[in-house]
């Protein structure tokens, strides 16, 4: 089967994926967006005067194209994970294997969802912080470019950890010990250049640095390394690990017996 001929097929299991969490939008996309407000509140209000990471540019400010992207990426991977370790733990899924979707069609109704779910709760925080911050946007195709990537990755990431966990303390230790550390160590509330050389080198390595750091650059058209380094690092890591999320599905890793 084709793309073309997936993407026609996924439609109705894409419906389905942005109807389940829009149902509950209070929790899903409001919930988010005022934990990031309130980062922004006590983060912003505390170091304002103390901070300043690139001329002219205030540090509440600064906050800002981070706590997007944290909110983009942390509910990119909550979308697709949460539904399928749900659906697996209730048995549900077994009416979406009787469809004839290919492998395919789950990826990209899965991922889209994902994606429509981390812009959404990210235009909400960027909204929600124009109260506090006058709205920048020096590059906005850079900016628009890191949060579509930022979405897809953390969506077949969360394809694969779905697949991969059996109950919900898997789930879980998986977005504390993989997600939460590498989204809070990848530069959301400072810069890189302030960081000793050991840990400067270990952010490197953070594909999620790169992903905030070329959406900073959008907003500010400043960044702590080329976008274009960033694009690469980013663009290698997504197809990377989609490439893994699709064979899972192919294989029908914990879901097929």
């Amino acid at each position: 089967m084709s793309w073309l001929a997936s993407l026609q097929g996924a439609r109705p299991l894409f419906v389905k994926e942005v109807l389940r969490f829009w149902k509950v939008a209070a929790q899903t996309v409001g919930a988010p967006v005022l934990t990031a407000v309130l980062y922004l509140l006590i983060f912003g209000h505390v170091l304002e005067n103390h901070v300043q990471v690139y001329p002219g540019v205030g540090y509440t400010a600064f906050l800002v194209p981070g706590l997007v992207m944290m909110s983009v990426l942390q509910n990119a991977f909550a979308n697709s994970s949460s539904s399928l370790i749900q659906s697996k733990i209730t048995g549900n899924l077994v009416f979406v294997l009787l469809t004839p979707l290919s492998h395919r069609a789950w990826f990209l109704a899965y991922v889209g969802a994902s994606l429509v779910r981390g812009l959404m709760v990210g235009t909400g925080v960027w909204l929600a912080t124009v109260v506090f911050a006058a709205p920048q946007m020096a590059q906005p195709l850079w900016a628009l470019t890191f949060a579509v990537l930022g979405g897809c990755l953390l969506g077949s990431l969360g394809l694969i950890a779905g697949l991969w966990a059996d109950k919900f303390d898997q789930m879980a230790a998986f977005q504390n010990f993989v997600i939460l550390p590498m989204t809070f160590l990848s530069g959301v509330f400072y810069s890189v250049h302030s960081l000793p050389d050991f840990w400067h080198g270990v952010s490197r390595l953070n594909p999620f640095f790169y992903l905030i750091d070329g959406f900073r650059r959008g907003f500010f058209g400043q960044s702590d390394v080329s976008p274009w380094l960033s694009l690469a690092v980013v663009l290698s890591v997504t197809l990377a690990v989609a490439a893994v999320a699709l064979r899972l599905l192919k294989t029908g890793y914990k879901i097929r017996h």
